[in-house]
């Protein structure tokens, strides 16, 4: 008897040993981690493959730990860059654009890319089951600040389409963050809306989906990842890894069917079905929404400046080469 307690003593104190040796190991390989923050412009499905990279532990396996912090707006993403209170900044290009042009010594360089297309949705008051460009003449439509990337392509996408803007009422007071609730309180007719805003608003009944923004806008830069130049300089081995993690999350959200997505990243989304994330995700592929790679291509960056030239946004192109630092390699 004797023996069998010192048995299950001694048992007890080997397995004790091992759960405090995996518990000292996790916090070694956690502590060993480079930890980096990124300013995240919003918080959409529209981004799956950054958070199949989080999900799916793409970043841990280049040793970093990416803490996401959401930051309404463009203009904030990058200053928040700026003033060092993030590493990274994840936004639309024109923002480190507009910086370059403002001559920041140590202006911000963008080095991935993640998306090719505006992941808008117009969403209609009213259920329009054939729904064109025209029905806007007349209407008021709440489409964000003036200089932001949402505005600016569906702004294209109206050109794009020969509408006369001038016949549509842009509202561009409401913030960001604030579209989905103006609209709900019985501002505007239609609302451009990122997901899952949109399908919010259609499952409470306050709105129809009735075209996708990108589609209509065509292929640009749309959301970048960027950091000041000496931080690229000095930390490039970081970028790398970053871009690397990055790259291996595209490949598998463009190779993977949108449930299995769903699955991968509902943790991202608690409040949301993950049918409905399903569907959201369904959307973005549909209008072939995601870089297949990180590379930022020149043609897609000029198509970019075009419409910011078009649009008295800035006088003329600026440098490629000195704007945007391409860190993917096949």
């Amino acid at each position: 008897m004797k023996k069998r307690i010192l048995l299950f003593i001694f048992t007890l104190i080997i397995l004790g040993l091992i759960i405090l040796g995996v518990s000292l190991s996790g916090k070694k390989a956690n502590k060993d981690l480079i930890n980096i923050r990124v300013a995240e412009v919003t918080h959409s499905s529209f981004y799956t493959p950054l958070y199949v990279a989080l999900e799916k532990g793409y970043f841990k396996d280049e040793g970093l730990n990416v803490e996401l912090i959401l930051t309404p707006g463009a203009d904030k993403v990058s200053a928040a860059v700026l003033s060092n209170d993030v590493e990274i900044g994840f936004a639309g290009a024109e923002s480190a654009i507009y910086v370059y042009n403002a001559q920041e010594k140590d202006y911000l360089q963008i080095f991935s890319g993640l998306t090719k297309r505006d992941g808008q949705f117009i969403v209609s008051r009213k259920p329009n089951t054939n729904f064109q460009l025209k029905d806007l003449y007349g209407k008021e439509i709440l489409v964000g600040r003036s200089t932001g990337m949402p505005a600016l392509n569906f702004l294209n996408a109206l050109k794009n389409n020969n509408i006369d803007i001038e016949k549509i009422n842009a509202n561009y007071s409401v913030e960001f963050a604030a579209l989905s609730g103006s609209f709900i309180g019985g501002v505007g007719d239609f609302v451009n809306l990122f997901e899952p805003n949109a399908t919010a608003l259609e499952k409470e009944g306050y709105g129809y989906v009735v075209a996708s923004v990108g589609e209509l806008s065509g292929e640009v830069p749309y959301t970048t990842f960027y950091a000041r130049k000496s931080y690229i300089n000095n930390n490039s081995e970081i970028i790398e890894k970053f871009t690397r993690a990055i790259a291996k999350a595209l490949n598998y959200t463009l190779n993977n069917d949108s449930k299995t997505l769903a699955n991968d990243i509902i943790n991202q989304f608690p409040d949301t079905d993950s049918n409905d994330l399903a569907t959201m995700i369904d959307r973005y592929k549909k209008y072939d929404t995601w870089l297949e790679n990180p590379f930022v291509d020149e043609k897609l960056f000029t198509n970019l400046e075009d419409f910011l030239i078009d649009f008295d946004l800035i006088d003329e192109y600026v440098p490629f080469n000195d704007l945007v630092h391409n860190f993917y390699h096949d």
